[in-house]
């Protein structure tokens, strides 16, 4: 007796979790207790949605008063994104919108010079210093831009043209254009598109399809 009693000491107290079954149990209760959340959450935002008057996702017991009512912006995660602009780029315009909760400046270069766009940078950090505030700039730049030509006619500021007609694009930027022949400032027109293809003028408001292609002549016929 005392010989199985040293032997069973030396084994040391049995570990009930170390035993597989008892840890496949726990797996199986922690799927469980997990499937019985999701299926919980589930029906609690399916009853939102079938409840309310229109249509809503995820948070929709977010009520308007909710959103109108006085939050503390030191806890707020959403970021709030303002593009400067004359009706907002003054000191005070700046500083009623950081008291609303500006956290980053967008400066729009697709409008503006470089020394306008500096002079409304000078005035944003003269009001964050002010403020005690750090305020994000973000620089949105223009991406390259295909210009028209001028016109012959040195008044005339605008062309005509009609579902069907025809018009040739050079890329020639000195010649003067009319209704049937415009300038463009892409060098390489001519051997950028195929006969088929759509080029998208002013927005994609104008489209013209592209008819044939002169490349000796740096010309588009549309």
């Amino acid at each position: 007796a005392n010989k199985i009693e040293k032997q069973a000491s030396k084994q040391g107290p049995t570990n009930l979790f170390s035993s597989p079954l008892v840890l496949l149990l726990g797996c199986l209760l922690t799927y469980l207790l997990h499937s019985i959340l999701y299926v919980y959450y589930t029906l609690y935002i399916t009853m939102i949605s079938n409840t309310a008057s229109v249509p809503t996702l995820h948070g929709g017991y977010i009520t308007l008063k909710d959103i109108k009512s006085k939050t503390q912006v030191k806890n707020r995660r959403t970021k709030i994104v303002c593009t400067m602009g004359p009706a907002c780029w003054s000191e005070e315009g700046i500083a009623t919108l950081m008291d609303a909760g500006m956290n980053v400046a967008r400066f729009n270069f697709s409008h503006g010079d470089h020394e306008g766009h500096g002079a409304v940078l000078d005035r944003l950090r003269k009001v964050a210093a002010l403020k005690s505030r750090n305020i994000a700039v973000l620089l949105d730049t223009k991406g390259p831009e295909i210009r028209s030509g001028f016109f012959a006619d040195d008044g005339k500021d605008k062309i005509t043209l009609k579902k069907g007609d025809e018009i040739i694009l050079t890329s020639d930027y000195s010649f003067k254009g009319n209704e049937h022949k415009l300038a463009c400032s892409y060098e390489k027109l001519a051997t950028s598109v195929k006969p088929g293809q759509q080029i998208l003028v002013a927005d994609g408001s104008l489209v013209l399809t592209v008819v044939s292609c002169d490349e000796p002549n740096r010309e588009v016929t549309c």
